[in-house]
């Protein structure tokens, strides 16, 4: 379980880096318009990939 939880908190936490660093400036960007969104998305990157490792 920890493993699972800590798999999402790095998607997020590099989707937040992505959107804070990575900012477009027309703010059309879905990913790098802001923090927030990009760690929504990293978050569900992350839960993903937790799904897809682990064995059934």
């Amino acid at each position: 379980m920890p493993r699972f939880i800590l798999t999402i908190l790095a998607g997020a936490a590099l989707g937040a880096a992505l959107g804070y660093f990575g900012q477009c400036n027309s703010g059309t960007c879905p990913l790098t318009s802001t923090w927030w969104r990009g760690a929504l998305y990293g978050g569900m990157m992350g839960l993903i990939v937790a799904f897809n490792g682990r064995s059934t």
